[in-house]
């Protein structure tokens, strides 16, 4: 018995062959839009088939199926037709525009600045256990060290190599002084005060700056430093005077403008957590303000303190409610 072998042609996919591809690409095609994208080789940048930029030479263009692989060939997203934008908002089966805006409402930030501080928290896991700094920059996603280097001062506070040693060789000043809610340690670095902290054991406040930067060099009973901490403490005690420091402020790109809602609050006034929601243009996010309160490492000189509940009681205060009801007193006193 003999058998007739049968063959079946089966269609290719759309803009399978780099041929369509460029003719997509030539005619800006959106209906290719998320099917693939192309990367210049001569602007180290990739786009969406309909981008409206400038159409570049064919011997310099590259095909990629997704974003990822476009950033791991170490190309990275075009400013006006932002592929992985679009592709974050085709997954959620929304516009770009709708997807944009709720995104932002959701998480307080937008997609970009959301990844960026996604990544910044990558590298410094990827510091604290790979081999070498090299190795950390791209394991965390960043596909040129050239880029992290420029901002790598804003994300780690320090160079690469020092924060991955636990400070080692980064000087910080501190003193510690006390006021009428205990003792207070106050801190700073080159750009300006990166720590004021309160407790009732000044033994217990050094070691947690301690812990923070186990190999830094911590520089103490500094004469000429201790006028921050008479200033801290001024404040503390007379509310009246203000306090005008220079601030080394690390933080999520959250965080950061949660931070700069409470600076904003003058002394003798409180706000909500949805009240600093509100401010920020994030009205979903109470519950990641009140995160973004508990992360502050500046007591008083960012003042979580005049952030109470809908109802004004006071709510919990890193370093105690006490101090934080003795803290408004003072000011509505003032």
């Amino acid at each position: 018995m003999s058998f007739m072998a049968t063959t079946h042609e089966t269609a290719s996919p759309p803009f399978a062959h780099n041929a369509e591809r460029w003719a997509a690409v030539v005619r800006r095609d959106r209906n290719a839009d998320g099917l693939f994208y192309y990367a210049v080789q001569t602007t180290g940048v990739y786009c969406r088939p309909s981008c409206p930029a400038r159409l570049a030479r064919r011997e310099n263009v590259q095909f990629h199926a997704t974003c990822e692989a476009a950033e791991q060939a170490g190309f990275r997203p075009c400013k006006r037709c932002r592929p992985n934008a679009a592709a974050l908002a085709e997954a959620a089966g929304m516009s770009r525009y709708h997807f944009h805006r709720v995104f932002t409402a959701i998480t307080g930030v937008t997609p970009k600045a959301y990844a960026a501080a996604h990544r910044a928290q990558r590298v410094r896991d990827e510091l604290s256990r790979t081999a070498t700094v090299t190795e950390a920059i791209y394991s965390a996603g960043f596909h040129s060290s050239g880029r992290f280097y420029a901002t790598s001062s804003e994300v780690l506070g320090m160079t690469p190599t020092n924060f991955r040693s636990g400070g080692n060789g980064t000087s910080i000043c501190f003193a510690i002084g006390e006021c009428s809610l205990g003792s207070i340690l106050v801190a700073k670095r080159d750009r300006g005060v990166c720590a004021v902290l309160l407790g009732d054991d000044p033994d217990a406040l050094a070691r947690d700056l301690q812990d923070r930067f186990p190999r830094a060099n911590l520089i103490g009973d500094d004469g000429e430093f201790e006028q921050f901490v008479a200033k801290v403490v001024g404040f503390v005690e007379a509310p009246g005077i203000g306090l005008d420091l220079p601030l080394d402020v690390r933080g999520t790109a959250f965080q950061q403008r949660v931070w700069q809602a409470l600076r904003e609050i003058p002394a003798g006034e409180t706000a909500s957590y949805t009240d600093i929601a509100n401010r920020i243009g994030s009205p979903n996010s109470v519950r990641a303000v009140a995160q973004a309160c508990a992360a502050n490492a500046l007591a008083v000189a960012i003042p979580c303190h005049r952030v109470v509940r809908n109802d004004g009681g006071l709510s919990g205060y890193r370093w105690g409610v006490e101090r934080k009801r003795a803290l408004l007193a003072k000011e509505a006193h003032a």
